[in-house]
């Protein structure tokens, strides 16, 4: 497509395409990905201002299928596309996990991550192209994100590993593990096996793993090839970091001995106690320190 920066990626015995910079040109980040004739689009988009009244990161998941992406119409009683079915939730999910510990713990920008099947071959699942194209257009965007994430979903037909397998390569697998992890560690492990020992597990989340490298890899040369400079690997948040310094020294002593407390109520009144008074000599030296803020620190 005209004005696409893409890459290719080769992931098992197979390409696995990213590409960006025609579609939702709006969006802090998009990009299809796509797997023979499967194909996802994923977009990010964020808010620039703080929600200073949420005590949690907003990040909002979403995965759709529709129709056309097989060319069909929706049959039925009802002809319009309907809530999301249990595929979408469970992908949702699947895509949700491995990215949401990779924000900084203090983020409170609100972030949603929408991605839809265009195309469907019905032999290759989008699920882990899903995981592939939101950590790839979060990595494109400004949005604080400790990627890339690589995914891949790995299946064994008659002793051999084979990644991302078809539908048909996994009715005969024994394995069905769906792997995404950073350059350092995983970050999701999700599957099932049939009556498999536990080394050759570990042997396929080894053999996952460095197909996940290949993937991540990718999404940073992908930034390159786009003229973004390069992503910043950490936000550290100096406030945070300073309030959480200060709970140590003042609460930490008075934690210690209320967790020693046997009784379940007792230990809970005397650790509610302790967060009262702590707060309050923290707002008398600190009057900006929110409660909101004091409480994700403390906790």
């Amino acid at each position: 497509m005209k004005g696409t920066t893409s890459i290719s990626v080769p992931v098992g015995n197979r390409e696995i395409i990213i590409e960006s910079g025609v579609l939702a040109k709006q969006s802090a980040g998009a990009v299809t990905v796509r797997l023979e004739d499967t194909v996802v689009f994923t977009a990010v988009t964020f808010s620039k201002e703080i929600d200073t009244e949420k005590d949690y990161f907003p990040l909002q998941v979403e995965y759709r299928e529709k129709f056309y992406a097989a060319g069909k119409f929706p049959g039925g009683f009802f002809k319009r596309e309907s809530r999301p079915t249990e595929k979408e939730i469970l992908t949702a999910r699947m895509t949700d996990r491995p990215i949401r510990p990779l924000f900084p713990h203090s983020y409170r920008n609100e972030v949603q991550v929408n991605s839809m099947v265009l195309s469907a071959d019905g032999e290759n699942d989008s699920d882990v192209l899903c995981i592939i194209g939101a950590s790839s257009a979060l990595t494109l965007s400004e949005i604080p994100f400790l990627g890339p994430v690589g995914g891949v979903r790995v299946g064994r037909v008659k002793g051999q590993f084979i990644i991302n397998p078809t539908f048909t390569q996994r009715v005969e697998s024994d394995i069905d593990l769906v792997y995404a992890c950073t350059a350092e560690m995983p970050v999701m492990i999700e599957g099932s096996a049939n009556e498999v020992e536990e080394p050759v597990i570990i042997e396929a989340m080894r053999f996952a793993h460095s197909e996940c490298i290949k993937l991540i890899e990718a999404q940073l040369e992908l930034r390159r090839r786009m003229g973004l400079p390069a992503k910043i690997a950490q936000v550290v948040d100096m406030e945070d970091r300073i309030l959480t310094g200060i709970l140590r020294e003042t609460a930490e002593p008075l934690l210690n001995d209320a967790l020693r407390i046997q009784d379940m109520r007792a230990r809970e009144n005397r650790i509610a106690e302790v967060k009262k008074s702590v707060f309050a000599k923290v707002v008398e030296k600190y009057p900006v320190v929110t409660e909101i803020v004091f409480n994700m620190a403390f906790d």
